[in-house]
């Protein structure tokens, strides 16, 4: 007996459905684009509007945001520890930030990131709850959060995610 080779005709409705899971993988590539145009459209304005309130420059320091267990560590460096010029800036600013935030001041992170920033309103409304610290680092300078207020802590974690997103190359998690 021979067997032979039968050919399976592609119904309409097959067609359809190879046509639309080949769509939806394409118009995932295309969303994921997008999203990623978007970010970088966001970290573009958001280095823009931080050159306006920070007076070092973005592109000679370093953020970085690390989250600890009753609260968060942030520290601006110099790239480079001779250039006394952006570390003298550092110093200046992380001093004045952590003046206004222990005020419920955060005016500055608010016009650079904008006022739905991820945590921001509840650090505004709860800052005589955390105790904020300014240090001297090398190279530059940093600023310690410490609350044992639960909700406190996850908006901090969350404003620093957003610090470390918004900021792109120019911050990291530490």
């Amino acid at each position: 007996m021979i067997l032979k080779k039968r050919r399976i005709p592609l119904l309409p409705a097959s067609l359809a459905v190879i046509a639309a899971a080949l769509a939806g993988y394409t118009l995932g590539g295309q969303n994921g684009q997008s999203e990623a145009q978007a970010l970088a459209a966001r970290q573009a304005e958001v280095a823009a509007k931080s050159r306006q309130v920070m007076p070092f420059d973005l592109e000679r320091t370093t953020h970085r945001f690390t989250k600890t267990a009753t609260g968060g560590l942030q520290t601006v460096t110099s790239n480079d520890p001779a250039d006394a010029r952006q570390v003298t800036l550092i110093r200046r600013h992380l001093t004045e930030e952590a003046v206004g935030f222990s005020k419920g001041d955060y005016g500055d992170p608010a016009s650079i990131h904008g006022g739905q920033m991820p945590g921001l309103r509840e650090l505004e409304a709860g800052h005589d709850r955390i105790d904020i610290r300014y240090a001297q680092a090398p190279a530059g300078a940093q600023i310690t959060y410490t609350t044992s207020d639960p909700a406190l802590i996850k908006a901090l974690h969350a404003w620093f995610d957003a610090q470390v997103t918004d900021h792109g190359q120019h911050a990291e998690h530490g």
